[in-house]
């Protein structure tokens, strides 16, 4: 028996060279190592170094600006005038086009965005059980995505439901005249909700994702219980499928919200007929830049950016009574 050995028997307490081997790392780092860490730190901070001036020069400090322009008057020729509160008191006590505007938008996102969903949900789940030409009908449908928001879309759109234009005519031949759809107050927005709804590509491979991660033997065993379709649908598809779902419902709210070009165009920027097309984001750019309220459409586009804030808020807070996750024991 060794004498340090020895000691631990009769002390209680190894040795100071017992601690000294013990407290020694078993394998040294090597030289150079540590400044060879020291520069990948550096590099990877130096590829950073675009992105965060770009996020602070081109997005923190415009907002920063924005916010203090949207308690002055300012209209790019002369320097800001601090007014406090009036341009928000003027929004909501004295100024009824942006409450008509308000009024639009909400009923563009609330009707707009659950159909866009249902449409891309129906689709997916069609080419899901279908294997022949699949990859032609996913193009197909998702092509519309990728154009549906460029001007060229909106100028054919509006061409296709004006007076005499195709869709007209085509409703004429069965005995239905309604005169055009983009001249008529009642029919322009349902026209621009049609062509949210046609932009569905996106959101319909999203959903096709989905689908293909929920396992087959919830299917078979859903269907050994005696669960039909319509069962299985909301037993099975709906609650796998809730994340991608509430993925869905987030970006397209949002992105109903900023309807802009497509309400340009068909309007031809006038926010007509009767300002039915004068969404809020239509209504902040002629404000700003048509009548050089720049003070006052910076304070539309903070509530803007608050509205969506808390419809994000509420729909993160309330996820858990609906969302379901994988593993989740709720």
């Amino acid at each position: 028996m060794t004498t340090t050995a020895t000691r631990v028997i009769v002390t209680g307490k190894p040795s100071r060279r017992t601690l000294f081997r013990r407290s020694r790392p078993e394998h040294f780092e090597r030289p150079g190592a540590r400044a060879r860490g020291r520069r990948e730190t550096l590099a990877g901070y130096g590829f950073l170094v675009p992105w965060m001036i770009g996020f602070f020069g081109l997005t923190i400090v415009p907002m920063v600006y924005s916010l203090y322009l949207s308690f002055t008057k300012y209209n790019l020729f002369a320097p800001p005038k601090w007014i406090g509160f009036d341009n928000y008191v003027r929004m909501f006590t004295d100024d009824p086009s942006f409450m008509q505007s308000a009024q639009i938008t909400l009923i563009y996102v609330l009707v707009g965005t659950p159909i866009t969903l249902a449409a891309a949900l129906g689709v997916a789940m069609l080419l899901n059980y279908r294997d022949r030409g699949a990859g032609f009908f996913r193009s197909a449908f998702y092509a519309p995505s990728l154009i549906g928001g460029s001007v060229s879309v909106a100028i054919v759109w509006r061409a296709m439901f004006a007076a005499d234009g195709p869709v007209d005519n085509g409703l004429s031949f069965f005995g239905i005249d309604l005169g055009g759809w983009i001249g008529n107050p009642s029919l322009v927005l349902p026209a621009m909700i049609l062509l949210a709804v046609w932009q569905f590509g996106a959101t319909m491979v999203i959903f096709l994702a989905g689908l293909k991660q929920i396992p087959k033997e919830l299917y078979e065993a859903a269907e050994m219980d005696g669960a039909g379709p319509w069962h299985r649908f909301r037993a099975v598809t709906l609650p796998m499928l809730s994340p991608v779902i509430f993925f869905n419902l987030l970006l397209g709210l949002i992105g109903a919200f900023q309807v802009f070009s497509t309400a340009y165009i068909i309007s031809n920027g006038s926010g007509g007929p009767a300002g039915m097309t004068n969404f809020i984001t239509l209504y902040l750019y002629k404000r700003g830049f048509s009548d050089g309220q720049m003070g006052y459409a910076a304070a539309i586009a903070w509530v803007l950016l608050i509205v969506v804030a808390i419809i994000a808020f509420i729909l993160f807070r309330t996820q858990r009574s609906w969302v379901h996750y994988a593993g989740d024991n709720r």
